[in-house]
């Protein structure tokens, strides 16, 4: 495990967004644990027809079941306002496929000691994860974009490796975008325009374990021009960020079923 020290004001909480996710969840589940065992793990299973909730309860996370399928988007603001309501100051996404080492935690949560939003860079050092074609096409230009917006060097602005606290913890609870491509793109210009401070640090990507990777190849064009559209409304449109005294109520998770 990493020896990064994590400040001691920080009470995190690891969100596991999955659908469908039966075949790797359970290990992710385990590794997460082992490398970093006082911090709890929530999978929001995002409405799978599979054995995911399952799986992951028999790992030892607590999961939080959506009725039917929202997204990454909206299992990642149920699971932040699970985390608000809670009394957790920072949520750290980590996708069930087994992507993202869990050994690199302390290092977001770290981060988190000058920001509200640390990022997990892909490309911020010499490493074996590779995107080619139209899609990385579309990473540096959002890259360059959204910087532009923060101020700071981003390589890498759709990482969903991240940590989320300080302000913009209970921004996401309130508003995190639920549309595809919102909960990378749409969400950084949203936490950048309610004055949240976003860094990144470096960390190295792994082979999914099972399951089939969300973008395929053939795809590649088109989510080239949905993530520049996409962007450009985020740009365009007009926020009105409050959030409210109080957490919003959400169901409780447990080993068992929510309610």
């Amino acid at each position: 495990m990493s020896e990064t020290a994590v400040p001691e004001s920080v009470r995190a909480l690891i969100v596991v967004p999955a659908w469908n996710e039966e075949e790797a969840v359970g290990a992710t589940v385990r590794e997460i644990r082992a490398a970093v065992p006082h911090i709890p793990v929530l999978v929001v299973d995002d409405g799978s027809g599979d054995r995911t909730a399952d799986r992951a309860r028999e790992a030892g996370a607590m999961v939080l079941e959506l009725p039917y399928n929202l997204g990454v988007g909206g299992a990642m603001r149920a699971g932040f306002r699970y985390a608000v309501r809670h009394g957790f100051t920072a949520a750290v996404q980590v996708d069930a496929d087994g992507q993202h080492n869990p050994s690199e935690v302390p290092a977001l949560l770290a981060g988190l000691a000058d920001a509200d939003i640390v990022i997990g860079a892909r490309f911020a050092q010499d490493d074996e994860y590779k995107v080619r074609g139209p899609r990385r096409w579309a990473m540096v230009v959002l890259a360059k974009v959204l910087s532009r917006l923060a101020r700071t060097k981003l390589t890498d602005a759709t990482s969903g490796f991240k940590a989320t606290g300080g302000r913009a913890l209970p921004v996401f609870a309130e508003h995190y975008p639920v549309e595809y491509l919102g909960d990378t793109i749409e969400s950084m210009v949203i936490a950048l325009r309610s004055g949240c401070k976003v860094a990144q640090v470096p960390v190295r990507m792994r082979p999914r374990r099972g399951g089939a990777p969300s973008h395929r190849p053939f795809k590649a064009m088109v989510y080239l021009f949905r993530a520049f559209f996409a962007l450009l409304l985020a740009l365009i449109r007009r926020w009105d960020i409050k959030v409210k005294a109080e957490p919003v109520p959400t169901p409780v998770a447990s080993e068992g079923r929510v309610a």
